[in-house]
């Protein structure tokens, strides 16, 4: 049974000459999550302040508002988000994927292969 644990997670690791270091998937949803909220014109769920939502619903609320497939060291992000009003909607879900793709690469050595952003609402102020 450990064994079997233990393949299922090696797809989202890397080895050492010290151990070796998982990553759930859960934390790169959550990596995502953050680095599209960097992006003008992107406003956190239902509207309020990062820290003010995650304060609120948690980190592990926050991460589902992504969803990540990992393949051995690929990635792929799919994300819903909401845009405030009077933003360029394709130009900024382009910002959001780079931010994403370099977010993810760069803090977990994974490659993204895609990331495809949903925008399910518009905020006015």
């Amino acid at each position: 049974m450990e064994k079997e644990n233990l393949n299922q997670a090696i797809e989202n690791q890397a080895e050492n000459s010290l151990g070796v270091v998982k990553i759930a998937d859960d934390v790169v949803a959550m990596i995502a999550v953050l680095a599209a909220l960097e992006v003008d014109g992107i406003v956190s769920p239902v509207g309020k302040k990062t820290q003010e939502w995650v304060n609120k619903f948690g980190y592990n609320t926050l991460a589902k508002v992504a969803k990540v497939k990992v393949y051995g060291k690929k990635v792929m992000v799919d994300i819903a988000l909401t845009v405030e009003y009077g933003f360029n909607i394709p130009s900024t879900c382009s910002q959001v994927q780079t931010k994403i793709q370099t977010a993810i690469e760069n803090m977990t050595g994974l490659e993204v292969t895609d990331v495809n952003v949903r925008i399910n609402s518009v905020h006015v102020n």
